[in-house]
């Protein structure tokens, strides 16, 4: 749970690097809460229950680009790789590998590697 708050607390942070960790926890919380409403919006055969998952699906919009963009500068790719998932089957399948790759070793352009950084105990 606190890779996803923390995920929501760069809510509009393109800049830096995302480790998998944090991308693929945040992708897990937002599918759970994701099929926890969209249940309730089945059961309750309304309006209002489908109104719910769109206001959701605008909330998470900006933070899940963000940490998609991250997670990709994470890799040494580009955000703009973001945009090749338009693109039926294969950019959605090309995103898939490159958000599973591991990170870049050292520092890249886009900032020092997450799983190098110092950890402080305080």
């Amino acid at each position: 749970m606190s890779w996803f708050l923390e995920a929501l607390k760069k809510y509009a942070v393109f800049s830096g690097r995302a480790r998998r960790k944090e991308y693929w926890m945040y992708a897990l919380f937002v599918g759970i809460i994701y099929i926890v409403l969209a249940v309730i919006a089945g059961a309750s055969k309304s309006m209002a229950g489908i109104a719910l998952l769109g206001v959701f699906y605008l909330a998470i919009l900006l933070p899940s680009l963000a940490v998609g963009v991250r997670r990709l500068h994470d890799t040494g790719k580009s955000g703009w790789w973001l945009l090749f998932g338009i693109v039926p089957l294969v950019g959605g399948i090309t995103l898939l590998v490159f958000t599973c790759l591991d990170s870049e070793p050292g520092p890249n352009k886009y900032g020092p590697n997450p799983k190098e950084a110092p950890v402080y105990a305080g």
